[in-house]
């Protein structure tokens, strides 16, 4: 089994992370702009973040000889250690929760500020947490700080949104009368935006393509045109939608994020002493095998509900149409496997480094605002008061992360 055990190696697997969790929602988001279901995206996101804990398994968790203290992964799957196991797939539970929240969060929040405000609400309790759990291994004269930070920056990032909402409305409200007489764009009028749904919803049944053409790319990025035309396009219609019914979504997704790296935590070092006298603890890749596991049947189940009474006004699609639909799918699975290593590097630079340090990954939102701003033209054209906010923001990620990553401290090996 192949162990890191010195910072350096951890951080660079924390570094690595952090491009990764950065990443893959930049894709699911990049779909759902491009009219497909939510529902099947997920679907196919879930099989590939599987398979990449199940590679994480037989390569890193089968390297080399095992030994008493730290048997290889096909050794630890017949030992008695249901206690962590369970932890293990509690902690997958509420991430799978938290990502399938995320998802329809960032139609309604934009990515950006719903990774800034959930990555800020994990750190600040998750990392507390981990801090005790890891009998203190980090600096708490330099960790706290930079939890603080994040609590700030959960602060900058609603206001961020709020001001983007009503730069929004106030291109809405300026837009030509072609435009204004569109229903939904003041939320007024939510039959007739959803005539797009309706035709979306006769392609499903036939399972042909239904992702909807426009002229979103002619349009330039933040006019109101181009928000009009995004949301024909877009498969979850938000124009007009309670500004409160994202946020609301978003603190949900951060209080599942931040119970995941505790209960995987509990499950590789058994603070709570619940295994027998003299099973070893579960390694961090059998953990984490489990930990995808949970995560992967949750979001197939939950999923599978979802196609026949979706939610939040989403048409209604089946089983056939989800396995008839290909277009976006190779991005579906590449954002899979990205959030697969991404959560597996973190929980091995973690078990080195300590869980608490290895959370600086939450600065996630640093990679996403990059794909943000240049893949979607989030913030284009907005006032100079959500700019002020929107580099506040971001100044102080950058803080509390090289805040949080000098706080690293080293875990002492098992006995």
């Amino acid at each position: 089994m192949y162990v890191v055990e010195d910072k350096g190696g951890a951080i660079a697997l924390m570094l690595a992370a952090l491009l990764f969790l950065g990443t893959w929602p930049a894709v699911l988001t990049l779909l759902e702009r491009r009219g497909r279901l939510p529902q099947h995206t997920y679907l196919d996101y879930s099989i590939t973040n599987l398979l990449a804990a199940i590679l994480i398994a037989l390569t890193f968790g089968q390297i080399g000889d095992s030994k008493p203290n730290m048997p290889n992964f096909f050794t630890q799957l017949s030992q008695d250690n249901w206690s962590s196991i369970l932890f293990a797939m509690a902690g997958g539970i509420v991430l799978s929760l938290g990502n399938l929240a995320t998802q329809y969060a960032w139609a309604f929040v934009g990515l950006s500020v719903t990774e800034v405000i959930t990555s800020s609400i994990t750190v600040v309790i998750g990392t507390t947490m981990n801090y005790f759990l890891d009998d203190r291994i980090n600096k708490a004269e330099i960790l706290f700080p930079g939890v603080g930070c994040f609590l700030i920056a959960v602060c900058l990032g609603s206001a961020v949104h709020s001001s983007n909402s009503a730069d929004n409305k106030e291109k809405l409200g300026g837009s030509s009368s072609n435009y204004k007489d569109m229903s939904g764009v003041y939320g007024d009028n939510k039959n007739d935006i959803n005539e797009p749904k309706k035709d979306l919803e006769n392609n499903l049944d036939s399972g042909s393509n239904h992702v909807l053409t426009s002229k979103t790319e002619k349009a330039k990025a933040g006019t109101a045109e181009y928000l009009i035309e995004l949301e024909n396009r877009r498969s979850i219609k938000v124009i007009g939608s309670n500004i409160f019914l994202g946020l609301g979504i978003v603190f949900f997704a951060g209080i599942c994020f931040s119970l995941f790296s505790p209960a995987f935590n509990l499950a590789t070092n058994d603070q709570w002493h619940t295994l027998k006298k003299g099973v070893p603890h579960l390694v961090v890749y059998t953990a984490f095998f489990y930990f995808s596991v949970s995560c992967f049947i949750l979001a197939i189940a939950l999923n599978l509900i979802f196609l026949y009474k979706p939610i939040l006004g989403l048409p209604r699609s089946s089983l056939k149409a989800y396995v008839n639909d290909w277009n976006g799918r190779q991005w579906a699975f590449l954002a899979g496997l990205l959030c697969g290593f991404g959560n597996g590097f973190q929980f091995m630079g973690g078990q080195a480094a300590g869980y608490a340090a290895a959370d600086a990954v939450q600065a996630l939102p640093l990679v996403s605002t990059f794909w943000a701003v240049v893949l979607f033209g989030e913030y284009r054209r907005s006032s100079n008061k959500t700019y002020v906010l929107l580099v506040s923001m971001l100044s102080m990620f950058i803080v509390a992360v090289a805040v949080l990553m000098a706080s690293s401290g080293h875990r002492k090996a098992k006995e």
